[in-house]
């Protein structure tokens, strides 16, 4: 099963999360040649950055990829999914080959956390996480890792279609 289709699943189960202030985020000056709405993310900082029409952008301390499995480009958010269950991407079940196929929405060893943005791109996503310590390092297999408030706080504010700009 696909990580779009375990997330469907989940959506699809109506499953919902509260969620609580966020303390990792910050509006800040931003200087860029991108629309507003975009989200940027600048993975030697392991900050996204969400482009404000004023500016300003909503800066998010992230966690990104390792060494070596780190992307850079363009993509778009494709999908948008509330607690979602998690189906390990190949690489990853080949290097924890005990893991379940499917990890429910919820559950506490699900790394996904209380959102969702999944990207056009491969099997990537901005995410929640069951794992704040992992919050500004380098801990992911490409996804971007935010806390669980932060992810909530972004998902209310992009839609499908979001572009996003990963850079080095």
């Amino acid at each position: 099963m696909s990580i779009r289709a375990a997330f469907a699943i989940a959506a699809l189960a109506g499953l919902t999360v509260t969620a609580t202030a966020a303390s990792a985020r910050e509006v800040v000056p931003f200087e860029g040649r991108v629309s507003p709405g975009t989200v940027v993310i600048r993975t030697a900082e392991r900050k996204l950055y969400y482009v404000r029409g004023d500016g300003t952008a909503l800066r998010y301390r992230v966690a990104v990829g390792k060494p070596g499995k780190q992307w850079f480009g363009e993509a778009r958010i494709d999908g948008k999914y509330v607690r979602p269950a998690w189906s390990p991407p190949d690489e990853v079940k080949r290097d924890n080959p005990r893991l379940p196929d499917v990890i429910p929405g919820g559950a506490p060893n699900n790394p996904m956390g209380a959102r969702a943005l999944t990207l056009d791109l491969d099997e990537y996503a901005i995410h929640g996480t069951n794992r704040p310590g992992s919050i500004g390092t380098y801990a992911s297999y490409g996804c971007i890792r935010m806390l669980n408030e932060d992810i909530v706080d972004l998902y209310d504010q992009v839609s499908v279609g979001t572009r996003v700009v990963v850079v080095p």
